[in-house]
Order: C-alpha cells, then structure tokens, then sequence
C-alpha cells in the first residue's frame, strides 16, 4: 500500500491478509494475542480507493456529507468545505478525551486490527493512507495508547480518537519494546512517513465501535479459556465429592435438550472414563446437592449464551458501521445509525449473568467439599496429623467474595444514558463499558475455578480414588503447579498460579472432550 503502509511481516509468520469479506473472532485474536502481521489485499485496496473516489465525487458536486460537507454530532447543520489535512487532524484532536487505565498492547492490536479490517470492507471513503498507517503500525508494533473509559457504545469516538492522534504524530504510543514515545517519533525511528489524513479520514477513524468489538473478540475467547477449565474442575469435583452421573446419562440429556446439553454431558464422561467413578456403586449418594446435579446444566447455558456472543461479535465483524456509509455500486453516500450496538451489548449482557450462575454454583462445590456433613471428608480439608490445622476454612471468604463481585458485576449497565451533543446522541448502548465489565468478571471467574481446582485436587488426595484419565492428568497438571497441602500455607501463590495457567489455555484440554468450549 501506500503511504508507508509496510505489510512484512517481522516475526515470520504469515500475515493475516485482510479482504472485502471481513473477518472473524479468532483472526482478531491472532492479531492481538499472537502479534501477528497484517496485509491488506489488492482488492480490499482498490475498494476503499473507489469508495474514497465516490466520496470525493460526490462532496465536489456540492452533496451536504455528514463530517465531511458538514459539521459533526450537533453541528450537523453547518456547511463547510471538505478537507483533508487539519481539518481532519482537528477532528481526532477534539475527541482524544478518553481517561482512566490505558488499554493493553493486545486490546490495541484488536481494536486497530478491527477497524483496518471494516475499512477494508469498502464502506468508509476513508482513503489508502489512512488504512495503511494502521497496518503500519500494527506490523511495526507501534500501539498507541488508548484509555479505556470514554465510550458510551454509539461509536467509540475517544478511545479511537487516541488511536488516531498517535497516527497524526503528536499522540502517545508504545513501542514493541515497551518504550513510551510519540507516534511521530515511532514512525520516524523506523524510516516511515505519518499518514497524511485525506477528507473524511479523521472521522473513518475515530466513528466506530471497533474498540468494542476488539475486546469482544478478546473476551470472547478469555471466556473460552475460562469456561473450558470450569469443564474440567467440574469434573474434578465430581471425583472429589464422588457424585451421581445419572444427571449426565445420556437417556437423561436426551429426555431435555437443551443447546450444548448433551455435548457437556459427553465430556464430562470422556474426562471420567477409566476412573472408579462411572463403575456401578461408586456414588455416594442417590441424589447430590444442586450445585453439583445441575452444575452440567448451567455450563452448557453459559457456553450457549457465549455461542451467542461470538455470532454477534463475528456479525459485526462482517459488517460496516460507518456513517455515512459509501455504496460504490448505487453511487450513493447513505447516512445509518449501523454505529448502534445493542445487539452485541445485550448478547454480552447474557453472557454475564449465565458466568454469575455458574459462579455461584461452583462456590456452593467449593464449600460442600470443605463440609464432612456433604462430602465425608475432614473439615475445611485440613491436614489430620496437625491438631487445630486451618485447612482451607479461611478460603471460603475468598470464595465468597468472589461470589459476590462476579454477581456485581453481571448487572447490566443502565440502559437511559445521559444524553450529550446538545440532547441529539440521546442514546446508547453502552457497549464498550459492558464488554469492560464481563472482562472484569472473567478475570474473577477464572480465579473462582482455580480455587475449584485447588479443593478439588486436595479432595480427591484424601478420597484416594482411582480417577479417570482425563480427570488424572487435571490432577497431574495441578500438582505440578500446586504441591499437596501437608500442613497450613499460603494459599494465594497456589491460586495464582493455577490462574496464569488456566489464562494461557494450560488447564482445560487434557482429553479431546474437553474442546467442546472452543
């Protein structure tokens, strides 16, 4: 491409090659996560080039353009001259407002791989240059700096608009190796030109929810990651406890099925097989508490309603939401409201109070393994042979607290936002910060099953069962990061290092079963 839009790739894997069709989840986390290169085909090329040359056409002609012939948000009704350059730069600079923590490099990467991949649709009129400064600086590993707090889900304006202000020169950035500079500064350092910002180029970059949907598609398989492992601790627990499979017997799913039913059934009995477990009379008792009976049942309604979350995100991802949008083939420049997120806000809404269920009930597996009247087992866990030993009695405020932050954070957020832009944006979806929060609860999710883990392994030790294959390589890997409670320990460094295993995707495919979450 032009205008410094270098495309090789540095650390020599081939790049993603951007097209007219979009792209999914998984590419944008190949991005983000894997830093993978970018390149953007000829074709996807010369479709924002005809779309640019439409707009252009068409605001010579005299055509009253949102942002482009006219002004912006309330300032709707003002005429004025299509510009590139200044104009457009001064379009960035008033909507680089955004606050609080800055974005991760791999919440960068997804946002700015997002939007370079929307514009490659055609839709925009934004021009080359602007597409090939961001493949530039996700190829060269210049990320700028991007708050997270600023968006109400009608287009991410502030945070893209400090994508955009790196792109202009002035803006902060951050190096691949982590050294704080300005975008200038970065592109200069590597022999590169900045951009220079045609009519309608501020606006393209900065009007779209390609913030929100970046981190959709990190959440999206954060949650994955999570949900997997609660897989396996699942069952882990149902060794620990030595639980009742008659609610996971194929002929019980099939009297109900419900989506991903049977499909969580069949894993959890590929993760038990071999184990004393399934054999005739290992259960301890006819019918287990709820947390444990329908625990199957509310992992699959979180893996349906994550389903849910990863079609909407990959819809968006397939769609343009550019306003004014450009129709090469109509010749027309058509104003939308395709900026609107509600969709993906609700579809993520979901998803969050589907994770708070899961937690709860996986508390509750906590707590009924710790009690000898539920599990038979020594109280809290603790070691026999240590007179007054703690155990894990002081974990169970960790657990509960969890517990509580997770189903904080599964409330949805306010649906009447204060109106801005002169009472004009009198909506919103509030999409970005309701994908923030889920991250959050992930997070504290994922750390609710490590403890899952934790008891479960240390449960197991006591019951001295033989386990199945599947569930003893859980057992392996766990010891191998946690050694056996022999006496009272800190828990935390255990937690936590089952938590960055079970981030990295270390905990959850002991068996292919257990791929049913991905």
């Amino acid at each position: 491409m032009s205008d410094g839009g270098r495309a090789t790739p540095e650390r020599g894997a081939s790049p993603l090659v951007l097209k007219t069709d979009g792209i999914d989840v998984d590419a944008v986390r190949r991005v983000a996560e894997d830093e993978a290169a970018v390149a953007v085909s000829h074709e996807a090329e010369a479709a924002i080039a005809e779309a640019h040359a439409c707009l252009l056409r068409h605001a010579g002609a005299g055509a009253a353009i949102y942002g482009v012939s006219t002004g912006l948000g309330a300032a709707v009704d003002t005429a004025v001259a299509p510009q590139g350059g200044d104009a457009q730069r001064r379009i960035v600079e008033a909507r680089a407002v955004g606050v609080g923590p800055f974005a991760t490099v791999r919440e960068v990467r997804a946002t700015m791989v997002v939007r370079l991949a929307r514009l490659c649709l055609g839709r925009s009129g934004a021009s080359t240059a602007a597409a090939a400064g961001l493949a530039t600086m996700l190829n060269e590993g210049i990320h700028p700096r991007m708050p997270l707090i600023g968006s109400i889900g009608e287009a991410d304006l502030a945070p893209l608009a400090h994508l955009a202000w790196a792109m202009t020169g002035d803006g902060p950035a951050e190096t691949r190796d982590g050294r704080l500079c300005t975008g200038g500064e970065a592109f200069a350092e590597r022999g590169l030109a900045l951009p220079r910002f045609a009519p309608k180029d501020g606006l393209a970059l900065v009007s779209s929810n390609a913030a929100a949907v970046g981190l959709a598609c990190l959440a999206v398989g954060d949650a994955e990651r999570v949900l997997s492992a609660a897989l396996a601790a699942t069952a882990l627990s149902f060794e620990a406890f030595r639980a009742s499979l008659d609610p996971i017997d194929p002929a019980a799913m099939a009297l109900r099925p419900v989506p991903r039913g049977a499909a969580v059934a069949q894993a959890l009995h590929g993760l038990l097989a071999g184990g004393d477990l399934p054999m005739p009379g290992a259960a301890r008792r006819l019918q287990d508490p709820l947390s444990l009976r329908v625990g199957p049942h509310v992992l699959a309604a979180c893996l349906d309603a994550l389903d849910r979350a990863r079609a909407a995100t990959n819809d968006e991802l397939a769609s343009s939401d550019d306003n004014p949008a450009v129709l090469v083939e109509a010749d027309r420049i058509l104003p939308n409201g395709n900026f609107d997120a509600t969709h993906l806000a609700l579809s993520f809404d979901a998803l969050a109070l589907a994770l708070a269920r899961l937690a709860a009930a996986g508390g509750e597996r906590i707590a009924k393994l710790m009690s000898p009247a539920a599990s038979d087992l020594p109280r809290f866990l603790a070691p026999q042979d240590e007179p007054g030993a703690n155990g894990f009695a002081t974990l169970q405020k960790t657990v509960a607290a969890l517990v509580a932050e997770i189903a904080h954070a599964a409330a949805p957020l306010p649906f009447t936002v204060l109106p801005v832009a002169d009472r004009v944006e009198d909506y919103a979806s509030m999409a970005m910060p309701g994908i923030r929060r889920l991250q959050g609860l992930v997070a504290h999710l994922r750390m609710l099953v490590a403890i899952e883990m934790v008891v479960a392994a240390r449960a197991c030790d006591l019951r001295g069962a033989r386990l199945g294959e599947g569930t003893a390589s859980l057992h392996a890997a766990i010891r191998e990061r946690v050694p056996p409670l022999l006496r009272d320990r800190p828990a935390a460094p255990d937690i936590a290092a089952l938590d960055r295993a079970i981030a990295r995707g270390e905990l959850q495919a002991f068996r292919d079963e257990a791929s049913v979450c991905a």
